[in-house]
Protein backbone atom coordinates (compact mmCIF):
# COMPACT_ATOMS: atom_id res chain seq x y z
CA UNK A 1 0.00 0.00 0.00
CA UNK A 2 2.83 2.37 1.01
CA UNK A 3 4.53 1.67 -1.95
CA UNK A 4 1.35 2.32 -3.98
CA UNK A 5 0.89 5.52 -2.73
CA UNK A 6 4.44 6.75 -2.80
CA UNK A 7 4.54 6.21 -6.71
CA UNK A 8 1.85 8.41 -7.18
CA UNK A 9 2.44 11.18 -4.56
CA UNK A 10 6.10 11.45 -6.70
CA UNK A 11 3.99 12.23 -9.58
CA UNK A 12 3.30 15.56 -8.16
CA UNK A 13 5.55 18.26 -7.55
CA UNK A 14 7.42 17.90 -4.36
CA UNK A 15 5.63 20.45 -2.48
CA UNK A 16 2.25 19.68 -2.95
CA UNK A 17 3.00 15.98 -3.02
CA UNK A 18 4.08 17.49 0.64
CA UNK A 19 0.52 18.93 0.77
CA UNK A 20 -1.73 15.72 -0.14
CA UNK A 21 0.38 13.40 1.95
CA UNK A 22 -0.49 15.52 5.05
CA UNK A 23 -4.40 15.68 4.07
CA UNK A 24 -3.93 11.98 3.79
CA UNK A 25 -2.27 11.58 7.25
CA UNK A 26 -5.28 14.16 9.36
CA UNK A 27 -8.34 12.82 7.85
CA UNK A 28 -7.23 8.73 7.91
CA UNK A 29 -6.82 6.88 11.06
CA UNK A 30 -4.07 4.85 11.09
CA UNK A 31 -3.66 1.93 13.97
CA UNK A 32 -0.44 1.32 15.83
CA UNK A 33 1.09 -2.14 16.39
CA UNK A 34 4.10 -1.45 16.98
CA UNK A 35 5.89 -3.13 20.19
CA UNK A 36 8.90 -1.36 21.93
CA UNK A 37 11.64 -3.98 23.11
CA UNK A 38 12.89 -2.30 25.99
CA UNK A 39 16.50 -2.49 24.23
CA UNK A 40 15.96 0.69 22.08
CA UNK A 41 14.67 2.88 25.59
CA UNK A 42 16.39 5.18 27.14
CA UNK A 43 16.11 7.93 30.01
CA UNK A 44 17.49 11.33 28.83
CA UNK A 45 17.09 15.27 29.40
CA UNK A 46 14.11 14.03 32.41
CA UNK A 47 12.50 12.19 29.38
CA UNK A 48 11.82 8.97 28.49
CA UNK A 49 12.48 7.83 24.92
CA UNK A 50 10.94 4.43 23.74
CA UNK A 51 12.80 3.77 20.97
CA UNK A 52 15.78 6.43 19.33
CA UNK A 53 14.11 7.29 16.27
CA UNK A 54 12.60 10.77 15.64
CA UNK A 55 11.05 12.55 13.09
CA UNK A 56 12.64 15.70 12.15
CA UNK A 57 11.25 19.32 12.28
CA UNK A 58 9.93 20.46 8.74
CA UNK A 59 7.63 17.52 8.32
CA UNK A 60 4.75 18.64 10.39
CA UNK A 61 5.02 22.13 10.63
CA UNK A 62 1.82 23.24 12.31
CA UNK A 63 1.37 20.25 14.69
CA UNK A 64 -1.24 18.83 12.46
CA UNK A 65 -0.63 15.18 12.23
CA UNK A 66 1.26 14.46 15.45
CA UNK A 67 -1.23 10.77 16.10
CA UNK A 68 -0.55 9.46 12.86
CA UNK A 69 3.52 9.78 13.15
CA UNK A 70 3.57 8.11 16.04
CA UNK A 71 1.19 5.14 14.85
CA UNK A 72 4.31 4.59 12.58
CA UNK A 73 6.76 3.65 15.15
CA UNK A 74 8.87 7.17 16.20
CA UNK A 75 9.58 7.58 19.66
CA UNK A 76 9.20 11.12 19.23
CA UNK A 77 8.30 13.58 17.27
CA UNK A 78 9.39 17.12 16.74
CA UNK A 79 6.88 19.56 15.24
CA UNK A 80 8.14 23.58 13.29
CA UNK A 81 9.87 25.22 12.69
CA UNK A 82 7.34 27.70 14.31
CA UNK A 83 7.68 31.40 14.24
CA UNK A 84 5.91 33.83 16.17
CA UNK A 85 3.42 35.24 13.50
CA UNK A 86 2.33 33.28 10.46
CA UNK A 87 4.35 33.22 7.47
CA UNK A 88 4.38 32.17 3.61
CA UNK A 89 7.63 31.37 3.09
CA UNK A 90 10.44 32.31 0.24
CA UNK A 91 9.04 32.29 -3.54
CA UNK A 92 7.97 28.99 -4.94
CA UNK A 93 8.91 26.69 -6.41
CA UNK A 94 11.36 25.97 -3.17
CA UNK A 95 11.56 22.38 -2.79
CA UNK A 96 13.16 19.66 -5.20
CA UNK A 97 13.87 15.99 -5.58
CA UNK A 98 17.27 15.02 -6.23
CA UNK A 99 16.02 11.72 -6.76
CA UNK A 100 19.32 10.08 -8.18
CA UNK A 101 21.54 11.27 -4.77
CA UNK A 102 18.62 10.36 -2.30
CA UNK A 103 18.46 13.82 -1.32
CA UNK A 104 16.34 16.79 -1.27
CA UNK A 105 16.97 20.81 -1.70
CA UNK A 106 14.44 23.35 0.07
CA UNK A 107 14.41 27.12 0.33
CA UNK A 108 11.06 27.16 1.92
CA UNK A 109 11.88 29.65 4.66
CA UNK A 110 9.93 29.00 7.97
CA UNK A 111 6.41 28.62 5.94
CA UNK A 112 4.18 28.21 9.14
CA UNK A 113 1.15 29.13 10.93
CA UNK A 114 2.29 30.63 13.63
CA UNK A 115 2.05 30.16 17.31
CA UNK A 116 -1.61 30.71 18.23
CA UNK A 117 -2.76 28.22 15.35
CA UNK A 118 -0.31 25.82 16.71
CA UNK A 119 -1.04 25.80 19.80
CA UNK A 120 -4.74 25.24 19.04
CA UNK A 121 -3.22 22.18 17.26
CA UNK A 122 -1.37 21.37 20.75
CA UNK A 123 -4.11 21.71 22.65
CA UNK A 124 -6.25 20.15 20.68
CA UNK A 125 -4.73 16.64 20.63
CA UNK A 126 -3.29 16.66 24.56
CA UNK A 127 -6.65 14.96 25.11
CA UNK A 128 -6.13 12.00 22.14
CA UNK A 129 -2.88 11.25 22.96
CA UNK A 130 -1.08 9.52 25.70
CA UNK A 131 0.46 11.37 28.39
CA UNK A 132 3.94 9.64 27.19
CA UNK A 133 4.35 10.80 24.20
CA UNK A 134 7.08 12.98 23.39
CA UNK A 135 6.79 16.13 21.52
CA UNK A 136 9.58 18.37 20.81
CA UNK A 137 8.55 22.19 19.49
CA UNK A 138 11.18 23.54 16.80
CA UNK A 139 11.08 27.78 17.22
CA UNK A 140 12.63 30.14 14.62
CA UNK A 141 12.23 33.67 13.89
CA UNK A 142 10.39 35.72 11.75
CA UNK A 143 11.77 36.80 8.35
CA UNK A 144 11.35 40.40 8.78
CA UNK A 145 11.58 40.62 12.51
CA UNK A 146 13.80 43.19 14.38
CA UNK A 147 14.94 41.31 17.22
CA UNK A 148 15.60 37.31 17.01
CA UNK A 149 16.15 36.78 20.37
CA UNK A 150 12.08 38.34 21.16
CA UNK A 151 10.91 35.71 18.57
CA UNK A 152 12.28 32.98 20.23
CA UNK A 153 11.03 33.93 24.04
CA UNK A 154 7.90 34.42 22.47
CA UNK A 155 7.73 31.05 21.19
CA UNK A 156 8.99 29.81 24.48
CA UNK A 157 6.08 31.35 26.61
CA UNK A 158 3.18 30.50 23.91
CA UNK A 159 4.43 26.84 23.59
CA UNK A 160 6.83 25.72 25.73
CA UNK A 161 4.20 24.16 28.12
CA UNK A 162 2.55 22.09 25.56
CA UNK A 163 6.17 20.49 24.58
CA UNK A 164 8.31 17.77 25.95
CA UNK A 165 11.27 19.96 25.05
CA UNK A 166 11.83 23.05 23.32
CA UNK A 167 14.73 23.74 20.78
CA UNK A 168 16.04 26.89 19.56
CA UNK A 169 16.53 26.49 15.33
CA UNK A 170 19.38 29.41 14.61
CA UNK A 171 20.83 27.12 11.28
CA UNK A 172 18.40 27.27 8.68
CA UNK A 173 20.24 28.67 5.30
CA UNK A 174 17.26 30.20 4.19
CA UNK A 175 16.23 32.80 6.50
CA UNK A 176 18.96 36.04 5.83
CA UNK A 177 20.95 36.26 9.04
CA UNK A 178 19.36 33.68 11.42
CA UNK A 179 22.69 31.55 10.75
CA UNK A 180 24.85 34.79 12.37
CA UNK A 181 22.76 33.56 15.85
CA UNK A 182 25.07 30.91 15.85
CA UNK A 183 28.61 33.21 15.95
CA UNK A 184 30.41 33.22 19.53
CA UNK A 185 28.77 36.82 21.07
CA UNK A 186 25.23 36.28 19.43
CA UNK A 187 24.64 32.64 20.35
CA UNK A 188 25.86 32.85 24.40
CA UNK A 189 23.54 36.15 24.50
CA UNK A 190 20.65 34.27 23.00
CA UNK A 191 21.08 31.21 25.18
CA UNK A 192 21.28 32.99 28.41
CA UNK A 193 18.48 35.08 27.54
CA UNK A 194 16.03 31.65 26.43
CA UNK A 195 17.61 29.76 29.55
CA UNK A 196 16.91 33.03 31.97
CA UNK A 197 12.98 33.19 30.83
CA UNK A 198 12.95 29.63 31.39
CA UNK A 199 13.71 29.89 34.58
CA UNK A 200 10.84 32.52 34.90
CA UNK A 201 7.56 30.54 33.88
CA UNK A 202 7.23 28.00 36.43
CA UNK A 203 5.42 25.48 33.57
CA UNK A 204 8.50 25.58 31.52
CA UNK A 205 11.23 25.48 34.24
CA UNK A 206 11.74 22.11 33.70
CA UNK A 207 11.62 21.46 30.05
CA UNK A 208 15.18 20.72 28.11
CA UNK A 209 16.03 23.21 25.80
CA UNK A 210 18.02 22.15 22.42
CA UNK A 211 19.86 24.25 20.39
CA UNK A 212 20.05 23.08 16.58
CA UNK A 213 23.36 24.03 14.67
CA UNK A 214 24.44 23.83 10.89
CA UNK A 215 26.73 21.48 9.39
CA UNK A 216 28.42 24.22 7.67
CA UNK A 217 30.29 25.62 10.86
CA UNK A 218 34.30 25.60 10.95
CA UNK A 219 36.12 24.26 13.89
CA UNK A 220 36.97 26.99 16.08
CA UNK A 221 32.96 27.62 15.45
CA UNK A 222 32.12 24.35 16.70
CA UNK A 223 34.43 24.65 19.53
CA UNK A 224 32.76 28.03 20.67
CA UNK A 225 29.60 26.29 20.66
CA UNK A 226 30.81 23.32 22.64
CA UNK A 227 32.19 25.57 25.25
CA UNK A 228 28.88 27.70 26.11
CA UNK A 229 26.68 24.94 25.72
CA UNK A 230 29.00 23.48 28.86
CA UNK A 231 29.38 27.07 30.37
CA UNK A 232 25.41 27.38 30.18
CA UNK A 233 24.20 23.82 31.04
CA UNK A 234 22.04 23.46 27.33
CA UNK A 235 20.63 20.60 27.38
CA UNK A 236 21.08 19.11 24.08
CA UNK A 237 22.64 19.80 20.57
CA UNK A 238 20.92 18.44 17.27
CA UNK A 239 23.53 18.01 14.72
CA UNK A 240 22.88 18.76 12.15
CA UNK A 241 20.50 20.96 9.96
CA UNK A 242 20.41 20.98 5.81
CA UNK A 243 23.56 22.09 4.25
CA UNK A 244 24.23 25.00 1.67
CA UNK A 245 27.59 23.95 0.20
CA UNK A 246 27.16 21.28 -2.43
CA UNK A 247 29.42 17.88 -3.10
CA UNK A 248 30.71 17.59 -6.65
CA UNK A 249 29.43 13.78 -6.13
CA UNK A 250 25.80 15.13 -7.00
CA UNK A 251 24.11 13.65 -10.03
CA UNK A 252 20.74 15.28 -10.05
CA UNK A 253 19.86 17.89 -12.73
CA UNK A 254 18.54 19.70 -9.70
CA UNK A 255 21.85 19.96 -7.50
CA UNK A 256 22.96 24.08 -8.93
CA UNK A 257 19.21 24.70 -6.59
CA UNK A 258 19.32 27.06 -4.35
CA UNK A 259 18.57 25.83 -0.51
CA UNK A 260 19.51 23.60 2.49
CA UNK A 261 20.37 20.28 1.03
CA UNK A 262 19.34 17.26 3.24
CA UNK A 263 19.33 13.36 2.42
CA UNK A 264 22.04 10.70 1.75
CA UNK A 265 24.62 13.16 0.79
CA UNK A 266 24.75 14.42 4.07
CA UNK A 267 25.33 11.87 5.85
CA UNK A 268 29.24 11.72 5.94
CA UNK A 269 29.63 15.14 7.31
CA UNK A 270 26.88 15.03 9.84
CA UNK A 271 28.78 12.04 10.95
CA UNK A 272 31.75 13.95 11.41
CA UNK A 273 30.21 17.54 13.64
CA UNK A 274 28.71 14.56 15.39
CA UNK A 275 32.01 12.84 16.80
CA UNK A 276 33.70 16.35 16.94
CA UNK A 277 31.18 17.74 18.96
CA UNK A 278 30.95 14.32 21.25
CA UNK A 279 34.73 14.60 21.53
CA UNK A 280 34.64 18.36 22.27
CA UNK A 281 31.90 18.16 25.39
CA UNK A 282 33.12 15.09 26.73
CA UNK A 283 30.08 13.10 26.22
CA UNK A 284 28.43 15.36 28.52
CA UNK A 285 25.74 16.83 26.27
CA UNK A 286 22.95 14.48 24.79
CA UNK A 287 23.63 15.17 21.41
CA UNK A 288 21.02 14.09 18.11
CA UNK A 289 22.10 12.86 15.24
CA UNK A 290 20.43 14.04 12.19
CA UNK A 291 21.51 13.26 8.14
CA UNK A 292 21.35 10.99 5.64
CA UNK A 293 19.87 8.21 7.85
CA UNK A 294 18.00 5.51 5.59
CA UNK A 295 18.66 2.22 7.49
CA UNK A 296 19.21 0.56 11.09
CA UNK A 297 23.29 0.38 10.02
CA UNK A 298 23.10 4.52 9.36
CA UNK A 299 21.05 4.96 12.70
CA UNK A 300 23.78 2.69 14.17
CA UNK A 301 26.74 4.52 12.87
CA UNK A 302 25.17 7.56 14.34
CA UNK A 303 25.22 6.58 17.86
CA UNK A 304 28.13 5.24 17.25
CA UNK A 305 29.43 8.39 16.73
CA UNK A 306 28.25 10.17 19.59
CA UNK A 307 24.46 10.64 19.30
CA UNK A 308 21.80 9.45 22.00
CA UNK A 309 18.85 10.14 20.00
CA UNK A 310 18.10 10.11 15.56
CA UNK A 311 15.95 12.39 13.75
CA UNK A 312 15.02 11.42 9.78
CA UNK A 313 12.89 13.11 7.30
CA UNK A 314 14.08 12.94 3.75
CA UNK A 315 14.25 9.17 3.58
CA UNK A 316 10.73 8.95 4.58
CA UNK A 317 9.65 10.67 1.11
CA UNK A 318 11.70 7.95 -0.41
CA UNK A 319 10.57 4.87 1.79
CA UNK A 320 7.11 5.56 3.20
CA UNK A 321 6.67 5.23 7.01
CA UNK A 322 7.62 1.51 7.12
CA UNK A 323 11.76 2.49 6.99
CA UNK A 324 10.82 3.04 11.04
CA UNK A 325 9.83 -0.36 11.57
CA UNK A 326 12.46 -1.49 9.64
CA UNK A 327 14.86 0.52 11.39
CA UNK A 328 13.65 -0.55 14.69
CA UNK A 329 14.60 -4.34 13.82
CA UNK A 330 17.79 -3.85 12.06
CA UNK A 331 18.69 -1.68 15.32
CA UNK A 332 17.40 -4.62 17.58
CA UNK A 333 19.62 -7.11 15.83
CA UNK A 334 23.13 -5.06 15.44
CA UNK A 335 23.14 -3.98 19.77
CA UNK A 336 22.39 -7.66 20.19
CA UNK A 337 25.19 -9.15 17.93
CA UNK A 338 27.48 -6.81 19.27
CA UNK A 339 26.53 -7.93 22.65
CA UNK A 340 25.20 -4.95 24.20
CA UNK A 341 22.20 -4.81 26.42
CA UNK A 342 21.05 -1.33 25.47
CA UNK A 343 21.05 1.33 22.69
CA UNK A 344 22.71 3.66 25.42
CA UNK A 345 26.00 1.21 25.46
CA UNK A 346 26.48 1.57 21.84
CA UNK A 347 27.22 5.91 22.13
CA UNK A 348 30.24 7.17 20.92
CA UNK A 349 31.58 3.72 20.49
CA UNK A 350 33.36 4.73 17.29
CA UNK A 351 34.76 8.08 18.49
Amino acid sequence: MYNSALKILRLFPPEMAHDLTLNILKYKKFVSKNFEDPILSQHLMGLDFPNPIGLAAGFDKNAEVIQSMFSFGFGFIEIGTVTPKPQKGNIKPRVFRLQEDRAIINSLGFNNKGVTKVKKNLLKIQNTLRSNKIIGVNLGKNKNSINAIDDYLLGMEKLGSLSSYITINISSPNTEGLRELQLKGKIEKLIKKILQKREQIESINKKPVLIKISPDLNEDQLRDIALISLANNVDGLILTNTTAERTNKLISNYKTKVGGLSGKPLYLTSNTILKKMYNLTNGQIPLIGVGGISSGSDCYNKIKSGASLIQLYTALIYSGPILITNIKNELIDLIKTDGYKNISDVIGKSV
